[in-house]
């Protein structure tokens, strides 16, 4: 078993990647970060490259920017408490509620749409994202694309495409939104076969 000087370095020198990889994965530039956060664009970069060590003052903003907990950033191991502790955050306006525990890889969120986000402003970034809509109506534009859907209905799309969801502007929207790395999708693996009903 490593020494603990040894896990906490260890533990330490993930921080970084971990950080560049829920930047990417959020779509947010290092401009944009510097902005909400009140650090530096050259801290930021060298916290994502390992040249600078995190603190506690570098990793709380952090965390509050991206609507994560704190010990999700710094890879610290599960405690025996079983309980699923969701915590909505508000992003632009959103309320978003994080239903994945580990940043980097795929990524669940359940979002709450008002009525008053409703005005277009696409955007691309690394990803394939997949929205299911629980209640309202969901406007989403996708390149060319300008659709509305509404309760229970399923989009999917590559995000180096420019895009943005919102609500249709009459009721708030409820969604689901997974997102994954570029090039994944999601995967059916119970489909039932011709003349069988779908289990209820």
């Amino acid at each position: 078993m490593a020494e603990p000087n040894a896990r906490i370095a260890a533990a330490l020198d993930e921080v970084g990647p971990r950080l560049r990889r829920l930047r990417s994965m959020r779509g947010v530039s290092l401009t944009d970060l510097a902005q909400s956060t009140g650090i530096s664009k050259s801290t930021l970069s060298r916290l994502e490259t390992g040249q600078r060590r995190p603190s506690l003052e570098l990793l709380l903003p952090l965390a509050q920017a991206y609507g994560v907990p704190l010990d999700e950033l710094v890879g610290a191991p599960q405690v025996g408490d079983p309980r699923v502790h969701l915590k909505p955050h508000q992003v632009n306006g959103r309320t978003v509620i994080p239903l994945s525990r580990r940043p980097g890889g795929v990524q669940v969120w359940k979002i709450v749409i008002p009525t008053s986000k409703n005005q277009v402003e696409p955007k691309a970034h690394e990803g394939y994202e997949w929205l299911y809509v629980i209640s309202g109506r969901l406007r989403i534009v996708i390149g060319q694309h300008d659709l509305v859907l509404g309760p229970g209905e399923v989009a999917e799309f590559d995000t180096r495409v420019p895009h943005w969801f919102g609500s249709d502007g009459e009721v708030p929207a409820e969604v689901l939104s997974v997102l994954g790395k570029s090039g994944e999708r999601m995967h059916v693996r119970a489909r039932p076969r011709a003349g069988e009903r779908s289990p209820r």
